[in-house]
Formats: C-alpha cells, sequence, structure tokens
C-alpha cells in the first residue's frame, strides 16, 4: 500500500512534526504541502530539520490543493479546520481527514462557543485509542479529530480509574506543565527566550482554559457519569513536554491494590502507554521525540486521593503521533507504523 498524504500547516510545530513522523512511515508518499501566510516559501527556510523536504515549495491551504489525496492532516488553527473539511467532503469524499486542530474535538455546541466563541463544525471519532472503546470507533473511520496535548495526558492518566468504578467524579484536580512549543510557532512576547528561560508561569487559571471542557468530556465517557475538573496550565522552560499531576477522590472501600491493579489492566497490553514500576517516577526526557506516555501512581491515603503523574511529548503522542497511530487504524495499518522511535536521551 502506498498512500499519498497532505499536510497543512506544515510551517507550523505541529505540521512539522506530522511530516518529521511521515517520513519515517512505510506506507506514506507525501504530496501536498500547505501554509497560509508562509505559502511560497521553501520549507526547508522555515523547518530546516527536515533535509528530504527542504526543497519543496509550501502551497496555499485551499480544498483545490488538499483533494485527490488518500489522507489529509489538517493542523491548523482553532476555527480553520472545519471550512476546509466540508468543502473537501465534497470535493474529495474518499480522503481521510484527520484534525489536528480544535475544530472537531468536542461534541458539545454549547462548550465549544463557550470557550471558543464560534460556531461548532461537528464532532467527529476521537483520536485516542488507548480509550475504552475508542480503538474500535477508529477502526475504519473517514474522520478523526486529534486530542489536544494536555487533554491526551489527562486521559490517559485517570480515564483507567473512572473506567473501573474507583473515582469519585466531583473533586477532580489536574495540574499540567507544558513546554512552549504548545503554545505555538506565533511571535509572542512572553515566549522569547528573556521571558521563558529560568522561569515557570500559570495561565488559563480559574477553569479558563480550552482543554477544560474536553477534558471533561473525556473523563465523563469513561465514568459514565459527569466529571467536574479543576484545571490549572504551566509554562514550563523546555521547547517540548508536558507532566501532568492529576488527581481524583477513590470511593469508600476502594484498595490501594484495587486502584493500581486497574492501571495495569489499562495498560499493560498497550505500546505506546507504560505504567512505570512502582517507585520510579516519570520524565519529560524519556519520552522526547517519541510517541510513548509513561506514568506512575501514588495513593494518598490520608487525603483519601489517586495521584497519577504522566508524561509525554506534547507535539509527538500529545499532536503528531497521536494522529499519525489514528490514522494508521483507521486504515487497518499496523498501529505502530511510522511510530517505532524511541526517547532521545540525554
Amino acid at each position: 500500500m502506498s498512500l499519498k498524504v497532505a499536510v497543512s500547516g506544515a510551517s507550523g510545530y505541529a505540521g512539522g512534526e506530522v511530516l518529521r513522523l511521515l517520513l519515517g512511515h512505510p506506507e506514506v508518499e507525501i504530496g501536498a504541502i500547505t501554509a497560509h501566510s508562509n505559502a511560497g516559501e521553501r520549507l526547508g527556510a522555515l523547518q530546516p530539520h527536515l533535509h528530504a523536504l527542504a526543497d519543496r515549495v509550501l502551497q496555499e491551504t485551499t480544498a483545490e490543493v488538499l483533494s485527490g489525496h488518500d489522507v489529509v492532516f489538517l493542523a491548523l488553527p482553532h476555527g480553520a479546520s472545519g471550512e476546509i473539511a466540508a468543502e473537501l467532503e465534497v470535493r474529495s469524499p474518499g480522503t481521510l481527514v484527520v484534525d489536528a486542530g480544535a475544530d472537531h474535538r468536542l461534541e458539545s455546541s454549547e462548550d465549544w462557543q463557550r470557550f471558543y466563541g464560534s460556531e461548532h463544525a461537528g464532532s467527529w471519532p476521537y483520536g485516542l485509542p488507548e480509550l475504552p472503546g475508542q480503538r474500535e470507533r477508529l477502526m475504519g473511520a473517514s474522520r478523526i479529530a486529534v486530542p489536544g496535548c494536555y487533554p491526551t495526558t489527562s486521559l490517559l492518566a485517570l480515564a483507567p480509574g473512572f473506567s473501573a468504578g474507583l473515582l469519585e467524579p466531583a473533586d477532580v484536580v489536574i495540574v499540567a506543565a507544558s513546554g512552549t512549543s504548545g503554545a505555538g510557532k506565533s511571535l509572542k512576547p512572553h515566549l522569547l527566550g528573556s521571558e521563558a528561560m529560568g522561569s515557570m508561569s500559570p495561565y488559563g487559571v480559574g477553569g479558563g482554559h480550552r482543554h477544560t471542557p474536553e477534558i471533561e468530556q473525556g473523563l465523563s465517557q469513561a465514568a459514565g457519569e459527569p466529571v467536574t475538573v479543576s484545571f490549572t496550565p504551566t509554562l514550563a522552560p523546555m521547547p517540548r513536554g508536558i507532566l501532568a499531576t492529576a488527581t481524583a477522590r477513590y470511593r469508600p472501600g476502594v484498595t490501594v491494590e484495587q486502584i493500581r491493579a486497574a492501571w495495569q489492566r489499562a495498560y499493560d497490553q498497550e505500546t505506546f502507554v507504560h505504567l512505570l514500576p512502582e517507585g520510579q517516577w516519570p520524565t519529560t526526557a524519556s519520552v522526547l521525540g517519541s510517541n510513548h506516555v509513561v506514568m506512575q501512581l501514588a495513593v494518598d491515603e490520608h487525603a483519601g486521593r489517586v495521584i497519577v503523574t504522566a508524561a509525554l511529548d506534547n507535539l509527538a503522542k500529545g499532536t503528531a503521533g497521536g494522529a499519525i497511530q489514528s490514522m494508521n487504524l483507521a486504515l487497518g495499518l499496523p498501529e505502530d507504523s511510522g511510530l517505532t522511535q524511541q526517547g532521545v536521551a540525554p
């Protein structure tokens, strides 16, 4: 099988990471590479690490350019994917469209309008295969919504406990630190090296971050009842990575042994998600550049809480790797095709 694949938003971090991983995919031929404001530029001037594609010239991001491919990855800002996807439905109905942006993640139009302030484009199958039942929904899908990087980390951290009925649905608290690439490639004063180096800062405090409803949506589906989350993101002085600490109260009568067993059952057979041996704690460095997630859990019996700490690369498993993993499932390819890279150390 040889798949002709187009990538939009190729001048940005997410689009560049999709291309980096696709270059190692045995079944992929890279077709159109597009951008918006950078259309007409050489890719090598903007993504100098992508040597194999350095002389390719970025085309305009239009449905006309993207149509006719087997797969299209949309790595666009929120609000930009919906219109392109709708046009592709008409121009190229047989194309698998994988949206790495936010437009098709939320099922609730009210949540979308509240957090994004525009018309809801609808919801697509959610590209996080390790969630209960989600792998089956992705098989044969023609449209896939790639999760946000914070939701990927948070949902993988806590979903096993909610699926097993061990955790209380109220008073879930998640604090996560992300590298600066999570904010995108646009120039922003607070992301300048002189501002970010040697400093950490919170943002989106008080329930205002756009990933909050996405995290609640996923945990509620796992629990079978509404889950309320207090989510606080922080900016860490590193280019890549997320380290999330997610905590929830466990139900009366639940034992420490039941808790650890639930996470082991969930992930012991997974290729990319790893519950570390007791006593070993996750680091962002250990998953750099890979599609892997590492986590550890502890039970605070004094507070009656489960604490799960999880780490992943926000551009790999948190975006591009998850997108390609979901593409593989949709097309019946081995799930790890193009994703066999291990972490980079030191």
